[in-house]
């Protein structure tokens, strides 16, 4: 088991346990995964360039915005879960269709 599919597992345990299942239809993820990428972009809204590749050297700004990231993590293994998308294997393959949409100019 890769850990992707141990974190839909505990994910999944997670929300059984509270019956939350009934809420997580796929669209109600994409609506809450929505949310949760505003509020990562709020983060990061009027950050300069510079501020914004110097946020890792600050602990706070920086604790704030790997907790968005994991929200918006939670979501998509949520919804992919939801709709039996193998999220590695999807990546993988657009990974691919780009690759040869966008070749590496010399």
């Amino acid at each position: 088991m890769s850990d992707l599919d141990a974190l839909a597992t505990d994910l999944r345990s997670f929300a059984d346990a509270r019956d939350w299942g009934r809420f997580h239809s796929p669209k109600n993820l994409a609506m809450a995964l929505a949310g949760e990428a505003g509020e990562l972009l709020a983060e990061l809204q009027w950050l300069t360039e510079e501020e914004s590749r110097a946020l890792a050297a600050d602990p706070g700004r920086r604790a704030r915005v790997a907790g968005e990231l994991a929200d918006v993590m939670i979501y998509l293994v949520q919804l992919a879960s939801a709709l039996d998308v193998d999220l590695m294997a999807a990546a993988r393959e657009k990974l691919a269709v780009n690759t040869e949409r966008f070749p590496v100019v010399t």
